[in-house]
């Protein structure tokens, strides 16, 4: 009965979406407001019924029904019931349904949120989203049906994927959908925008706090999936400039620029068709990346031309929303831009050079990501394009981006006298050149990268607390609070200082980490930087669904030898149905560094194991720089809600 329930609920979705999508758009280019208030009716059906068919499939896999395929391939009755909950969206099928069930949501906030926008443009905006949703739903009931029946039924199911079965899978996934499905609407905000010609003020105040929300959300997102690799894979690693990495990190490439140009478009009326533009290619990367990772094309182009109805599917549709988005841009941008001046010496100017910057950076992280495919698929031969051509080429474009930032921040719009500039952030300056000279000698050795990035950082920072300073004096003066500053000035700085700590915990972590593979028995101590690891041995327990070896490891202080932690990383074989074996580490954290070691392999006589043991200097201040940078875009969202409803 589960899968009927859900089957039935997608085939009503699919035409909600469908109807919802010709009678709003067909409404607002005939003046018929009987067709365009169709809208909210529909998101709120359309809403109800993905939320019926993602609970449907939630109920399948926590109630273990071997009856519905998707379940039988993906979960069994030893898996815990919150790995049975992420085994929803752990599959292709799960995947796609969370991610346009996602949409209904967004449809619907955008439904009930936006009420004061024109009634023409609201269709336009609410049409737009529901052919995306028709789209992927037509795609579910085609190729990817997640409520096919098996009979007979399994007696047993098979097992989630071990690198799935995490706590940060249940929350990483989500999290990202929701912040890579929610750039649709700052796309349908930019097709109501070219099909009615008009994009005015209230368009882009509109727009931004949708756009602000959804690259917080992928923030969130992009960061737990980081840290997830970090501390489950085994060898430290944080970023692995992975396919599927830069699919999520391309969009918030572009979105971030969004961002900003949004900013001009709303205080200066410019910046217009940029703005249009990057709301498209946004939502197109989101597409693209869907397509990188749900057609197999990742795998192997090989694979994906043995099998490619999915990825045929999504390739089409890509390429139908993609093309009629962009030719609909060339044909009416024109209608919507505005001729605006500026000095080169302004704020506008130096948020245009941001914005080309980051695009810059987009375009080199899609080459290093499909030109090994396209290679391959012209039977050029497999070759894979690492970290060395990303951290060099992708950080060399950033290294300008982190120089232009804090003189964005404080310049003033339109223009500034380019002297007074320099002298007001000239200490900062000074002083981020003396730190960053002394950062690499505080950590040990001289190292020009390190000098380098934490001067970058520094920079960001001291410009961030001389604009304050400028603001305290002139508060002091004026007999007010030197905190009185609007929530969206406080957001910039913190999401600016947020980029400032992960620029340091990156470039330090990557130079000066250090690692030892080595052979430990009980009683064997090693020392790696200024750590003491005494090995004491392992027991073996059973979990859930797995066996694992459990190592005990003592961190020692350096002066007494007394412990000072115990850390217990485990080697987990999920021998139930996949007898695949993972890496659980144990990790210290400390305000300077990580200690971080795993289990590798174990020795010959059965009492010892390969021991990897990591030191990692400043590595928290990459999540921690990620956490300032979110919590710096939600008070721009609050500051923004407040003012909406002022007005």
């Amino acid at each position: 009965m589960t899968a009927e329930i859900g089957h039935f609920a997608l085939v009503v979705a699919l035409v909600i979406s469908a109807l919802g999508g010709v009678l709003t758009l067909a409404g607002a280019q005939t003046d018929l407001r009987s067709w365009m208030r169709t809208g909210p009716a529909a998101a709120v059906s359309l809403a109800l019924t993905g939320t019926i068919a993602i609970g449907a499939l939630a109920y399948g896999f926590v109630t273990s029904d071997f009856s519905i395929l998707n379940v039988a391939r993906n979960s069994n009755d030893a898996l815990p019931w919150e790995y049975k909950l992420a085994a929803v969206w752990g599959s292709h099928e799960g995947s796609i349904l969370f991610w346009v069930s996602t949409l209904t949501w967004w449809i619907l906030a955008v439904a009930i949120s936006a009420r004061r926008l024109p009634e023409k443009v609201l269709a336009r905006i609410l049409g737009t989203l529901f052919l995306v949703a028709f789209g992927l739903y037509l795609f579910i009931l085609t190729t990817s049906n997640p409520f096919l029946r098996l009979f007979p039924p399994a007696e047993q199911g098979a097992d989630l994927n071990p690198l799935l079965q995490d706590p940060g899978m249940i929350f990483h996934p989500p999290l990202l959908y929701l912040g890579y499905v929610g750039f649709a609407v700052p796309f349908a905000f930019a097709v109501a925008a070219l099909l009615g010609g008009r994009l005015d003020v209230a368009w882009a105040r509109w727009m931004r706090p949708w756009t602000t929300v959804s690259w917080v959300l992928l923030t969130l997102g992009i960061s737990l999936g980081s840290y997830w690799s970090y501390y489950e894979l085994g060898w430290g690693g944080w970023w692995a400039w992975d396919p599927v990495e830069n699919s999520s990190f391309m969009p918030w490439l572009t979105g971030t620029a969004l961002m900003h140009s949004l900013a001009v478009t709303e205080k200066r009326g410019a910046f217009k068709i940029w703005t249009v533009f990057l709301a498209i290619l946004t939502f197109s990367l989101s597409l693209l990346g869907t397509f990188l990772v749900r057609s197999g094309v990742l795998t192997s182009v090989h694979a994906f031309a043995s099998d490619p109805t999915r990825g045929m599917f999504i390739l089409i549709f890509l390429s139908i929303v993609i093309g009629i988005s962009f030719l609909l841009f060339a044909w009416r941008a024109s209608s919507v831009g505005t001729v605006s001046t500026f000095s080169w010496c302004s704020r506008e100017s130096l948020l245009m050079s941001n914005n080309l910057l980051l695009v810059v950076g987009m375009a080199i992280v899609l080459l290093g990501t499909l030109y090994p495919l396209f290679l391959d698929a012209v039977g050029g031969g497999k070759i894979t394009v690492g970290g060395p051509y990303f951290d060099s080429v992708f950080g060399s474009s950033m290294v300008p981006l982190s120089l232009i930032l804090p003189m964005g921040a404080v310049c003033a719009w339109r223009q500034h006298d380019p002297a007074k500039l320099g002298r007001f952030l000239a200490p900062a300056f000074i002083l981020a050149v003396v730190a960053g000279i002394a950062t690499p000698f505080i950590l040990g050795r001289w190292d020009w990268v390190t000098a380098l990035g934490a001067f970058l950082a520094w920079w960001i920072l001291f410009g961030a607390i001389t604009d304050w300073v400028r603001y305290a004096r002139t508060a002091r003066a004026q007999k007010r609070s030197v905190f009185g500053q609007t929530l969206p000035w406080w957001g910039m700085h913190l999401a600016h200082i947020g980029l400032a700590m992960l620029i340091l915990g990156a470039v330090t972590v990557t130079e000066f980490q250090v690692e030892r593979n080595v052979t430990m028995n009980p009683g064997d101590q090693v020392t790696v930087r200024d750590v003491t690891f005494r090995y004491n041995g392992w027991v073996e327990y059973r979990g859930p669904n797995y066996t694992a070896a459990k190592g005990s490891i003592s961190v020692l202080d350096a002066a007494t030898g007394s412990e000072i932690q115990l850390l217990e990383p485990e080697k987990r074989n999920y021998d139930s149905v996949t007898n695949m074996s993972m890496t659980e580490a144990a990790i210290m954290h400390r305000p300077h560094e990580d200690v971080y070691v795993s289990l590798a392999t174990p020795t010959t006589d059965g009492n010892g194991w390969v021991v990897r043991a990591y030191v990692k200097p400043l590595v928290l201040l990459i999540w921690i720089g990620t956490l300032f940078m979110s919590l710096g875009g939600l008070l721009a969202c609050l500051e923004r809600r407040r003012k909406t409803r002022e007005d």
